[in-house]
């Protein structure tokens, strides 16, 4: 940035459950997203990006913390951020930006705004504890009641529960643009835009399915893995998304994938708008875009869905950072993660002023060199993923350094890939003498200041003290408090409840039309 030159405003975009792999970031031959593809040749695309964790709400706090999940106790969908916890938003905000948050970002506890000033939407699930993960319960569904009924139920539809709420984020998006385009005294913005689409269920618009024949919708590379075959917290998510009470055919899977693909396109339409918007304000030339997801999606990749998991397509994330004029169009190829966002955002908005003082010790590193160079000399190449929630026996730590991940489940055998050399991650390299060395390495990074058996009890502690809180507040009917609604009558429009009865998929399918039956499991 030049000397004495005005902050750059930044526009956040993030997207719920979007693998990479799925997109033009990844050169997938079926799938239209053009403002995604004009945003990543005109920006730095970071091809090896991460999650810091498989699952919304902790990815989220760990994201806007800057800090790995242990050290906030985001443990699952369930578990708040604490208000004492700096974010991104406080740090701009010291710098002299305005924050606005439009749409998602499953804020779990009283605090419904960690730094922003405004929120401009309702957020579209609970903020209580109705989420928790219950490790004392093994074998229980997960608290969201997570099962297959979605790749199931797979198809069109004239509406949902997604595309209302999306629609509704663009729109005060896009009107939060002009609001401060009018603006006599203007001051640096961030505005995030967060959609909740492509996240399951796979289900899209008329007009996103028709932009895709069916016949050319593909099938997973990997298929389907034998249950008796399968690593042990693949074998536990096995069970705890309930795979074994259905039978999935090729028509669901392609389906499943068909929807998700459209809910791309859709999320593509509502990123072009935006863009076009800074266009005509006049913000585009000193606007720094991101375009994130929270975590990734299986789409049947090993026979799985959802995220979770430690796999490439759970874990990954697209990552673009456009600044015309300031960072020239290339692709880095060194691992970073969600974490990095909150230094590097820091590091730019700063221009010339002493960066301001950091609270807590992050864990991520600004990667303006990165964005600048394409390289940095100092950069670790390392990126650490932790997941503590539902469907996982135990705690699950990932670290991945260059090509390899190695793959930490407390208590069971590890897993380690080279992904150069075996993309799929098919072939576990734990064991091998040939690997034992590098095994060492990646697993002294995985224990530095971590210890799995204290994380278990910690987990353990915070669950039956929320356990205890969720069962008091829902025999009161406050299961809905702590949500933020923007308006009334959105906690009947969007999900604040738990269980396979009356949580997340049971209002998602209420707010489809036309309606479609839940799916039968499978007779035992």
């Amino acid at each position: 940035m030049p000397r004495n030159a005005p902050r750059p405003n930044i526009l956040f975009v993030m997207v719920d459950e979007l693998a990479p792999q799925a997109t033009p970031l990844d050169g997938h031959p079926v799938v239209k997203a053009p403002h995604l593809a004009q945003l990543a040749r005109q920006g730095v695309v970071f091809d090896r990006a991460y999650t810091n964790s498989p699952l919304c709400a902790p990815a989220r706090a760990s994201m806007l913390a800057g800090q790995l999940t242990p050290a906030i106790a985001a443990w699952d969908n369930g578990a708040e951020l604490a208000s004492s916890v700096p974010t991104l938003a406080h740090y701009l905000r010291h710098l002299g930006y305005h924050c606005s948050l439009a749409g998602k970002m499953h804020f779990i506890g009283a605090d419904q705004l960690h730094g922003f000033e405004e929120r401009l939407t309702t957020d579209i699930y609970p903020a209580n504890f109705a989420w928790t993960a219950n490790w004392s319960a093994p074998g229980a569904p997960s608290p969201a009641g997570l099962s297959m009924r979605p790749v199931m139920e797979a198809g069109p539809c004239v509406r949902n529960m997604q595309i209302d709420y999306d629609d509704e984020v663009e729109f005060v998006g896009v009107r939060k643009l002009y609001d401060l385009a009018r603006e006599p005294r203007r001051q640096p913005f961030f505005l995030t835009v967060s959609f909740t689409q492509p996240h399951p269920p796979f289900v899209t618009g008329r007009e996103h399915w028709s932009r895709y024949d069916a016949a050319e919708i593909d099938l997973p590379r990997v298929p389907p893995i034998p249950v008796d075959q399968l690593d042990a917290f693949s074998k536990s998510l096995y069970y705890n998304h309930r795979r074994d009470r259905y039978t999935v055919t090729d028509e669901h899977v392609r389906n499943a994938r068909h929807a998700y693909y459209g809910m791309i396109s859709c999320i593509d339409d509502k990123l072009g708008r935006l863009l076009s918007v800074l266009e005509e304000t006049g913000f585009a030339e000193n606007t720094i875009v991101v375009f994130t997801a929270d975590h990734g999606e299986m789409l049947g990749e090993r026979g799985m869905w959802l995220k979770m998991c430690m796999f490439e397509w759970s874990v990954r994330v697209p990552l673009v950072l456009a600044w015309p004029g300031h960072l020239a169009p290339r692709r880095v190829a060194a691992n970073v993660s969600l974490v990095d966002l909150l230094p590097t955002l820091v590091d730019l908005a700063r221009g010339d002023s002493p960066p301001p003082p950091l609270v807590d010790r992050l864990d991520g590193r600004s990667m303006r060199a990165l964005l600048c160079d394409g390289r940095d000399a100092q950069w670790s190449d390392t990126v650490i993923s932790d997941f503590n929630a539902g469907g996982a026996p135990g705690p699950l730590r990932m670290v991945k350094q260059g090509s390899l991940k190695y793959i930490h489940l407390h208590g069971h055998p590890p897993l380690l890939y080279d992904l150069a050399a075996d993309p799929d991650e098919l072939d576990n390299l734990a064991g091998r003498p040939a690997w034992r060395e590098a095994q060492a390495r990646l697993h002294a990074i995985a224990m530095d200041g971590y210890d799995p058996g204290r994380i278990h009890e910690q987990v353990l502690a915070s669950q039956r003290r929320r356990l205890f809180i969720k069962g008091l507040d829902e025999s009161s009917e406050l299961a809905g408090n702590w949500a933020f609604e923007a308006r009334p009558g959105d906690a009947k429009r969007y999900v604040r409840g738990a269980g396979l009865a009356g949580g997340e998929h049971a209002t998602k399918a209420r707010a489809r039309y036309p309606f479609v039956p839940a799916a039968a499991e499978d007779a035992s």
